[in-house]
């Protein structure tokens, strides 16, 4: 059984970065983050047994797999002059970990009680390019509410940091900008695609706070629904979500919906993928207008051999 370790606060330098991660498992931390001016975003997920790795799950098949041997560091930047994308996968020999810090081949991240610090350097895929810089994540408030996604209780989700400031600075690509951001981590002791189909997550900043909506549906057939708002301080509230909304399919025919009291639609699409599509949507919540940083995850069609035989032209490995 998976069991979380010490949480951070201002009074301890722990990050989890060492979490025991058993055969099979995995661990992902994600950020993500919108400039002021509404012009640049960014998603980065540091991997320990990478979830989506194609060679992750054909090594599984030959017997139980040690998750520090898949790991990998996903950046994207979106910005009005071109996207970029990279998602390496390293073996073990090039990963270490501690309690404040995770280093995964030439890129590492740190918790010094007060940010988490990411220096980045890494190479974009399909067309090779660089992303080189550092990112900081200054937290609002950091929460002690994790959550259990299933009756196992093998799948879980604490959202770290639901408000946060983001400092970011590129010298490739050259930029330089600060933005509302978000923080969270997932870990599990058996593979994702085991216990879940179909998996949407979204969350919007807020006047006084930060909305999360988290809704999957299990490989059992039941499902799990959440709609929590913490504010400036961390504290957290439940709220009766609002109704699902339809919106159009990705190019890649992915299905998305949002939660939305007056109407939903989607910004821009920010991510395409056979299974998989990250999206803005302007929806309403608590009377407020809003964006939505979205997720849409088709668990069934990542697992289909057409899907896993594309994945390593963007998940190129280094082992």
């Amino acid at each position: 059984m998976l069991h979380w370790p010490d949480r951070p606060t201002a009074e301890t330098t722990s990050a989890g970065f060492n979490l025991p991660v058993p055969d099979d498992g995995y661990a992902w931390w994600y950020i993500d983050a919108l400039s002021d001016d509404g012009q640049e975003g960014l998603t980065i997920i540091a991997f320990v047994g990478s979830v989506f790795s194609p060679y992750y799950r054909f090594a599984r098949r030959r017997g139980p797999t040690d998750p520090l041997n898949h790991c990998a560091l996903n950046v994207a930047l979106y910005r009005n002059t071109g996207n970029r994308w990279t998602m390496t996968e390293r073996g073990r020999r090039t990963v270490a970990r501690s309690a404040p810090s995770l280093v995964i081949g030439p890129s590492d991240l740190s918790w010094d009680g007060n940010a988490l610090t990411i220096n980045i350097n890494e190479v974009t895929a399909p067309i090779p390019g660089r992303i080189r810089g550092r990112v900081r994540v200054i937290p609002r408030a950091v929460t002690q509410q994790a959550f259990t996604l299933n009756a196992e209780g093998n799948h879980r989700w604490w959202p770290i940091a639901p408000s946060a400031r983001v400092e970011v600075e590129m010298a490739a690509p050259d930029l330089a900008w600060q933005g509302e951001g978000y923080f969270d981590m997932n870990a599990g002791d058996v593979p994702l695609e085991q216990g879940f189909t179909v998996w949407e997550w979204s969350r919007a900043a807020l006047r006084d706070g930060t909305a999360i909506l988290y809704e999957a549906a299990r490989r059992d057939g039941t499902r799990f629904d959440l709609a929590i708002k913490f504010d400036g301080n961390g504290e957290m509230e439940h709220f009766e979500a609002p109704a699902l909304e339809r919106l159009q399919r990705t190019p890649w025919r992915v299905d998305r919906s949002a939660r939305s009291e007056a109407g939903a639609r989607v910004v821009k699409t920010l991510e395409d993928s056979p299974f998989y599509a990250r999206s803005m949507i302007a929806t309403t919540l608590f009377g407020e207008h809003a964006t939505l940083m979205h997720e849409s995850l088709s668990l069934d069609r990542f697992k289909m051999p057409v899907v896993q035989a594309m994945l390593p032209f963007r998940m190129p490995r280094r082992g």
